[in-house]
């Protein structure tokens, strides 16, 4: 039986080495194009309609609409409007990321700290950018509470300085850690089902539990990556 580990191996599909560069085609990036086909798919599909009393599929698009534009509009406000094509995209690639890797023999791409710190660092050189271009110079009032005594600045400023460079760090971790260990869960209880045989009901039992557990916290940390974006968009746009 394959170890609990062997689930995260990145193994190449089409080997390309440019000099010292590897850029093969892996599963990883297989998957991750499958995802992006099937979000496609689905919003073309749900949306082909558009009739004024939705289907089923399109209330199912609208669902995730909606829940992204109160995001939006309940953490960034009426500026974050413009946004919402990014952090929508960001939610669902990552939403269909985890659930993909429900699949048995899938891949799944959020696990690996490569990926998650990819997407986080994206959203942190964003948010600067879009801060500096807003504000300027006042942009780094945001290492500075406002209303705080000037000599607390040596204090503050290296402590919101250092919370602020962590944030690529914590957003990153958190969600490729959290699927990582519930995957490892799932492997480590079906191997004690195979081993237990006819007496596996036990494990059995705790498998379903933790699968459905996944799926939740599938969804979870897909809303969790994307409301601390609109957080820090907020920062951004509106600093203290």
């Amino acid at each position: 039986m394959a170890g609990p580990l062997e689930q995260f191996e990145v193994e190449p599909i089409v080997p390309i080495q440019v000099g010292t560069l590897d850029l093969s085609f892996t599963n990883a990036s297989l998957w991750m194009v499958i995802s992006v086909v099937l979000i496609t798919g689905m919003l073309t599909v749900c949306m082909r309609g558009r009739a004024l009393v939705p289907t089923r599929m399109q209330s199912l698009a609208e669902m995730f609409y909606e829940v992204i534009a109160n995001m939006i509009r309940d953490s960034v406000g009426n500026d974050g409007r413009k946004y919402f094509p990014f952090v929508f995209s960001l939610f669902m690639f990552i939403l269909f990321g985890n659930l993909l890797g429900m699949i048995p023999g899938s891949f799944t791409y959020t696990s690996h700290i490569i990926v998650t710190f990819g997407l986080a660092a994206v959203v942190f050189i964003g948010v600067t950018v879009i801060g500096l271009v807003r504000h300027k110079a006042r942009f780094f009032t945001l290492f500075f509470p406002h209303g705080a005594p000037v000599w607390t600045a040596i204090i503050l400023v290296p402590i919101e300085l250092i919370s602020y460079l962590s944030r690529p760090i914590s957003l990153s971790v958190r969600l490729f850690a959290n699927m990582t260990v519930g995957h490892l869960m799932l492997k480590v209880i079906a191997g004690f089902v195979a081993a237990m045989g006819v007496f596996g009901i036990l494990p059995i039992a705790g498998l379903v539990a933790v699968t459905a557990l996944e799926f939740l916290i599938a969804a979870i940390q897909a809303y969790v990556f994307a409301i601390l974006t609109c957080i820090y968009l907020h920062d951004a746009l509106h600093l203290h």
